[in-house]
């Protein structure tokens, strides 16, 4: 058993390692006691907390609508990206492999088809928008 001290965020800590050799299959020895307890703190100190200037804080992003219960099929975004394009409006009929929307992603454009023939009853995004993955964008009744 080796001791080491741990210094994180201004607090000393005291632990203890069992060293296992490479070659050796076996698994260390529980002590029964959690890990988290093994470590002590010898000489804590608060960390000092740092304000954000109001300039520098992240403006909170108006909440999309939600998609109505029952509406129908809700294509959403499948990885995270800026739409680029919206190819369809509210009220339009669509079939089965249209493009609805186009998404950039990774410095590359996606089109996002419809997966089935629908009218669509919401659009929830439109040019410029930022998404995140699984973000509702388009339903389709």
């Amino acid at each position: 058993m080796k001791t080491f001290k741990v210094t994180v965020d201004n607090q000393t800590y005291t632990v203890k390692v069992e060293e296992v050799s490479e070659n050796s299959n076996q698994e260390p020895k529980n002590t029964g006691s959690n890990p988290e307890s093994q470590a002590v703190a010898e000489s804590p100190s608060p960390s000092p907390q740092k304000e954000t200037p109001p300039a520098e804080q992240k403006q909170e992003e108006a909440p999309k609508p939600a998609p109505s219960a029952g509406e129908g099929y809700s294509l959403k975004a499948p990885m995270p990206g800026s739409v680029l394009e919206v190819k369809v409006s509210e009220g339009d009929s669509v079939k089965e492999g249209d493009v609805l929307l186009v998404l950039e992603a990774m410095k590359m454009e996606n089109e996002l088809t419809a997966s089935q023939p629908g009218t669509v009853s919401q659009l929830l995004v439109k040019k410029g928008d930022s998404v995140n993955s699984g973000d509702p964008l388009v339903v389709l009744s």
